[in-house]
C-alpha cells in the first residue's frame, strides 16, 4: 500500500499484531488520551470517541503521519465492561458474561492532520458465552491477565473453554476488526492527498 507513514496509537500486542498480519510496516506511539466512560453515549459512540481521542493526541505530535487509533469495548444490555481493576472485576464481569450474548465493539479512527483527512467507523461481534460454573470462571482467569483486557477475556487465549459461537470478526474481539481496517485503508489510499 502506498500510504503515509503509519503509527499504531496503541501499546496493544495483540493489536500490533493483528495490524501486522495486514502485511504494514508502522511505528508504534501509545497515546496518553484517558478513555471516556459515559451513560449519555451508546457503546458504539464511546468506542469511537476513545479511538478518536487515541489517535488525535498522537497525530499532533506526528502530523505527516497516518494514526491509528482504536478502542475495545464489551456491552451486555445497556452495562459496559471496559478493562478490569482487579481480579474481582473480572470475576464479576464474567460471572454476568456467562451463559449470555454479548457485543464486542471496536472503534477505529485514522487521522492524518496534515492532509486534512479522517475516517472513523465502528465493527460490532455478538459472542455467546457457554455456561459458566465459579470453577471453570476461576480456571480461565488462572490461565490469562484480565486486566489489560476489556470484558476480562481474551478469546484468542483459551477462548473456546468460554465462549460458545460467535457472529462477526474473530479479530474485532481480539482489538482491531483487520476485515475492515484493511479496506478503509484501501480506499484512503485510492484518494490523492491534498
Amino acid at each position: 500500500m502506498n500510504l503515509p507513514p503509519l503509527i499504531l496509537a496503541s501499546s496493544s500486542p495483540r493489536r500490533s499484531e493483528l495490524l501486522r498480519s495486514l502485511g504494514l510496516a508502522f511505528t508504534i506511539v501509545p497515546s496518553d488520551a484517558a478513555e471516556i466512560h459515559t451513560e449519555e453515549l451508546t457503546v458504539t459512540e464511546i468506542s469511537q470517541l476513545n479511538a478518536y481521542r487515541k489517535a488525535r493526541a498522537v497525530a499532533k505530535k506526528f502530523p505527516d503521519a497516518l494514526v491509528l487509533g482504536a478502542d475495545t469495548l464489551v456491552a451486555l444490555d445497556t452495562t459496559l465492561f471496559g478493562k478490569p481493576v482487579n481480579l474481582e472485576d473480572a470475576r464479576g464481569m464474567l460471572e454476568q458474561l456467562q451463559g449470555r450474548t454479548h457485543r464486542v465493539v471496536t472503534g477505529v479512527c485514522l487521522v492524518h492532520l496534515r492532509a486534512h483527512r479522517q475516517k472513523l467507523f465502528a465493527d460490532a461481534t455478538d459472542v455467546t458465552f457457554r455456561p459458566l460454573n465459579t470453577r471453570q470462571i476461576h480456571d480461565y482467569l488462572a490461565h490469562i491477565n484480565p486486566l489489560d483486557k476489556a470484558g476480562a477475556y481474551a478469546i484468542q487465549e483459551g477462548g473456546d473453554k468460554i465462549v460458545e459461537t460467535i457472529s462477526g470478526s474473530f479479530s474485532n474481539v481480539v482489538g482491531l476488526p483487520v476485515e475492515r481496517l484493511g479496506a478503509e485503508l484501501a480506499l484512503w489510499e485510492q484518494v490523492p492527498p491534498l
